[in-house]
């Protein structure tokens, strides 16, 4: 057989889908479906009718005809069993022999008619391979569109990365100028750059005057000053930083009290003495969406600057209440007898000075633990879905530590791309970043006097759409209840006045 095409048309003559399988022009197809409904004769039991150059195969399915177009040369039996086949494959896409239902499926018509003839000529197959044939064209784009997905959400998850390290370096960078020394180890949580010459606890020697950093860094961490051209690193962040602002992005300094979704540190205190120390911890914790903590961990580190040399030699008196057993690690050079029979942190060699104009970590901690109870503040992300294609999200936070005050409070929910949520309840503020697809849930403050909220929303997804969520907060307060309570000279025992500061921060708390 030749088939010519293959089409469905009303019993009025009318042409819903056509599907030729030769080379013809548009006209001649056109004048041969015309031609149909002239020769069609009332009172005839026929299925078949015939002109000088063509035949007409045909079957009437309720208002329409299932219409073949093949030469007068063609088997007429095969042809009536291919126009069964035709004919069955209709009902797989059409649930009604309707005009509309019709164009409705009109292309998926057009690759079932593929799959029974081609160039002419009828392949050997049968109904449920045909079926199977389409479905796999569709199977094969779901398949693209859900890899095409996952690169983009990846790509989004790394560039989110980068900018919150960028931005993290770039504040190191303005409150420091270089990172912490340590005592020259490299290592550790005070380790440096490896090209920039550290000093050695006890070493008088001075600090080349290009690497020193100024108070002005400690003072205003967001406020650009002559340490932030230390090296072209910090020059690099900025630039970069700067980039995303012009591009959009909402990378802002740490002090402001917009929210942000990178790990922030607070602006230190106004005024600094010639002895100060600062503490800071980062947490990183990582919290089941149906609860059980999955991993927590505490970094800690006690700096101390001096500015003037007449108060190189001391001795830092602390006070620790710890109850949970966090094992504190003094430096090598620091006299581990003496913190562990008086708390003081002093040298091995009274003779010899701490290093002066720099930031030299004293001591450090690092807390692991398995235990809910140490999680400073809970969270509870539930989203159930409406039954209307959406999901009713309700997320509640409790400050699980009365002692703590926690400070620019940002809970950042994610969203499906492209839908806006409706909120209902909303203790304290929100905003809806549509370039991250993202709920921000803000709270400037967190503390015993305001210890639980709840925020509730409406959205379009599924549940797993709105993880994981990411906790961002900052503390003035010690997680480990260390407290520097005095500063002694080494000389005279007389007191020595000294500064000092406490930064507890996230740098990565997510409910996955």
């Amino acid at each position: 057989m030749v088939l010519i095409a293959a089409a469905i048309c009303t019993k009025a003559g009318k042409t819903l889908v056509s599907r030729q399988f030769v080379e013809m022009t548009k006209a001649r197809i056109e004048g041969l479906l015309s031609a149909f409904p002239k020769l069609m004769s009332a009172g005839k039991q026929h299925t078949f009718v015939e002109t000088e150059s063509v035949r007409y195969v045909y079957q009437p399915l309720e208002k329409l005809y299932m219409l073949l177009i093949t030469t007068k040369a063609s088997n007429i039996l095969e042809d009536l069993e291919t126009l069964r086949l035709f004919s069955r494959v209709i009902p797989e896409y059409c649930h009604s022999m309707e005009e509309t239902e019709i164009a409705d499926n009109a292309f998926n018509l057009i690759f079932a008619f593929d799959e029974i003839v081609a160039l002419g000529y009828r392949e050997s197959v049968n109904l449920a391979q045909i079926r199977t044939f389409v479905e796999m064209d569709s199977h094969e784009e779901k398949v693209y569109q859900a890899v095409r997905q996952t690169q983009e959400r990846e790509a989004k998850n790394k560039m989110r990365e980068k900018a919150k390290e960028l931005q993290r370096q770039r504040m190191e960078a303005s409150k420091k100028g270089l990172k912490s020394p340590g005592f020259g180890g490299g290592g550790g949580f005070g380790g440096g750059s490896s090209h920039i010459p550290l000093p050695i606890v006890g070493d008088t020697a001075s600090v080349p005057s290009d690497l020193k950093p100024s108070f002005t860094t400690l003072q205003k961490p967001s406020v650009p000053t002559k340490a932030m051209k230390l090296g072209t690193k910090a020059r690099d962040v900025e630039s970069f930083v700067d980039q995303l602002k012009s591009e959009g992005e909402k990378v802002i300094s740490p002090s402001s009290n917009k929210p942000v979704t990178s790990s922030k540190i607070p602006t230190s205190i106004e005024n600094v003495h010639d002895v100060h120390l600062r503490q800071e911890e980062r947490l990183v914790l990582s919290v089941g969406r149906d609860g059980g903590l999955q991993s927590f961990e505490l970094h800690g580190l006690v700096t101390l600057r001096i500015a003037d040399e007449k108060w190189g030699r001391i001795r830092v008196q602390l006070e620790n209440k710890d109850a949970r057993g966090i094992q504190l690690q003094t430096h090598p050079n620091v006299d581990k007898e003496l913190f562990k029979l008086k708390s003081q942190i002093g040298l091995k060699n009274p003779a010899k000075p701490f290093p002066l104009h720099t930031d030299v970590g004293v001591l450090k901690w690092r807390f692991q633990t398995q235990d809910e109870s140490c999680i400073p503040l809970s969270i509870n992300c539930w989203p159930s879905e409406n039954g209307q294609g959406g999901c009713d999200v309700n997320i509640e936070y409790e400050l699980e530590h009365d002692h703590m005050e926690l400070n620019d409070v940002c809970i950042a929910i994610p969203l499906p791309s492209g839908c806006a949520p409706v909120v209902n309840e909303c203790d304290g503020e929100y905003t809806h970043d549509q370039r991250r697809s993202v709920l921000l849930w803000i709270l400037p403050i967190i503390d015993a006097s305001n210890k639980s909220g709840s925020l509730e929303f409406s959205c379009q997804g599924h549940p797993a759409d709105f993880f994981p969520v990411a906790v961002n907060f900052v503390s003035k307060g010690s997680y480990a209840d260390l407290k520097v309570v005095e500063v002694t000279s080494v000389e005279d025992d007389s007191a020595v006045k000294f500064s000092d500061e406490t930064v507890f921060f996230t740098e990565k708390y997510e409910i996955v």
